[in-house]
């Protein structure tokens, strides 16, 4: 047998003997695409059956299906006409901003304190994760007197104060994990050349978690845009409701405007999923990364 003949008999061998295996792949391939599809179908479920209320009328909706008998158009007009969308939408964004911002102030050198300090560190941990385990109502006559006092009652920035002091332990907690994950020895090199506690969490930790302070940015901007309780109790006036209590607003003593609701939810939540979309990556990474140990 030459050379040439055993080069090929080896060649059919292998090739026989990966056969099986390119199937079983692509059948794995195929499955996993379809779960994926499944998952991503059941996802958008809530969000398709809100799109079909809003072409729908009221006696449409108590009739209890799941499509439009007749599309009714009409939601989107009225709902426009019946409120200032744009007034509460922009009220959302700037009390989750202004709570981010405040949030994170806080958050960062709190997970620093938590990660380095040893027990001192892990008691302060304890004490502000314990602090979120309560339900929200309870502090909610404290925080409106606190805000009378203030005079923040009725204000933008008095939701964002109080969004972004209540997201704190969420913060603290996802960034607890990024701040050990960088080497003590990199801040004992910076501390040999000359920077002190504060500027090495500034100029070297905080370079290196930024893509966990990215995620926790985002994750607390969700919770405070969607943040409903306090919205409710400390803005009675219109000029700084924010979108979720408009949301409410929709439902009357006897009747409720399910297709204008449902209009303005579409609005609402669509920026939002812009959002979300366009930092998908960065979330992931930044939450993936903090999962690595």
């Amino acid at each position: 047998m030459t050379t040439l003949e055993a080069t090929g008999e080896t060649v059919a061998h292998e090739t026989a003997v990966r056969s099986p295996a390119r199937p079983a792949a692509r059948r794995r391939t195929t499955g996993l695409t379809a779960l994926l599809a499944v998952i991503a179908l059941l996802a958008a479920v809530p969000v398709l059956y809100v799109a079909s209320l809003s072409v729908r009328s009221r006696d449409d909706v108590l009739n209890g299906g799941l499509l439009p008998s007749r599309l009714f158009w009409r939601n989107w007009p009225d709902a426009f006409r019946a409120v200032d969308l744009g007034h509460y939408i922009a009220n959302s964004w700037a009390v989750a901003a202004g709570s981010v911002v405040l949030t994170l102030l806080v958050a960062v050198p709190g997970a620093y304190f938590t990660a380095r300090a040893g027990r001192r560190g892990a008691r302060l941990a304890t004490l502000v994760l314990s602090s979120y385990c309560a339900p929200p109502v309870v502090a909610v006559l404290p925080l409106f007197y606190l805000l009378r006092n203030l005079e923040l009652n009725n204000t933008v920035a008095g939701l964002a104060l109080v969004d972004g002091l209540a997201n704190v332990p969420v913060a603290i907690w996802l960034l607890d994990g990024f701040v050990r994950q960088v080497p003590k020895e990199i801040e004992e090199a910076a501390w040999l050349d000359g920077l002190g506690t504060w500027a090495s969490l500034r100029r070297v930790v905080l370079p290196l978690i930024s893509p966990g302070v990215a995620a926790a940015a985002l994750i607390c901007f969700f919770l405070s845009y969607n943040e409903f309780l306090f919205a409710l109790s400390f803005a009675q006036d219109s000029t700084a409701q924010t979108l979720p209590v408009l949301l409410s607003l929709f439902q009357g003593d006897k009747n409720v405007e399910f297709g204008q609701q449902a209009v303005v939810s579409l609005i609402g939540v669509a920026p939002v999923y812009v959002l979300a979309v366009a930092a998908q990556r960065r979330l992931v990474a930044g939450l993936s990364s903090g999962a690595l140990k």
